[in-house]
């Protein structure tokens, strides 16, 4: 039975919804602390390319100093030669901009939570290939142009809150070497591999702690 995308759509409403009435606390508590610890925004929006090369912004529990991008461009130009070269991953353990609460929310991957938002809007599916920033694309696909074929497949389905790559334990791969990862999770994309997935993700996210 082919796998349809209406049916993948059913499936990410429904986990969607559980997960936002199962973890209703979080929403109640984390922008609380969010607030009383730092200056800023409780939401982080940030720009993200999602299915067919269209541009979304994405909804994340901020966990860095307000306006953190701005830091990182114009003042810290040490930073950003590091965040390039660590294949724009964005979980640099020595990142300053980090805010304390943030770190816990990182570690727990809280901060993802909102992402349901994007779900809900139809911009991302609960199980899909990264959601890749624009500038990251451009920088990598220059340092790797094998990973361009990759990429076109990748960019035919809606990007995920989890995936392959994160689940699979090997998150410290190259960028060419997630693309392909994702690239085959699209072409092999199936109800079944994303139930497994759905499975694995729990314990993806105790490990980072």
């Amino acid at each position: 039975m082919k796998y349809q995308p209406t049916f993948k759509r059913l499936l990410d409403l429904i986990v969607a919804s559980i997960l936002t009435v199962v973890f209703l606390p979080v929403w109640v508590i984390v922008p609380i602390l969010i607030k009383l610890t730092s200056e800023g925004p409780v939401f982080f929006l940030h720009k993200r390319v999602g299915k067919d090369g269209k541009e979304f912004m994405m909804f994340k529990f901020r966990t860095m100093v307000n306006n953190a991008d701005e830091i990182l461009y114009k003042k810290q130009p040490e930073l950003l030669k590091k965040f390039k070269e660590n294949d724009w991953k964005l979980e640099m353990k020595d990142d300053p901009r980090i805010t304390p609460i943030g770190r816990v929310l990182r570690a727990l991957t809280i901060d993802e939570f909102p992402q349901l938002i994007n779900v809900f809007k139809g911009e991302m599916s609960m199980i899909g290939p990264r959601a890749y920033i624009r500038k990251e694309l451009d920088e990598q696909l220059k340092k790797y142009p094998q990973a361009k074929k990759y990429i076109k497949i990748i960019l035919t389905a809606k990007p995920g809150i989890t995936g392959v790559w994160q689940t699979s334990g090997r998150n410290e791969i190259s960028f060419d070497k997630r693309t392909q990862l994702d690239a085959q999770y699209v072409k092999e994309m199936s109800l079944w591999n994303d139930l497994k997935i759905l499975l694995k993700t729990p314990k993806a996210m105790i490990s980072k702690w």
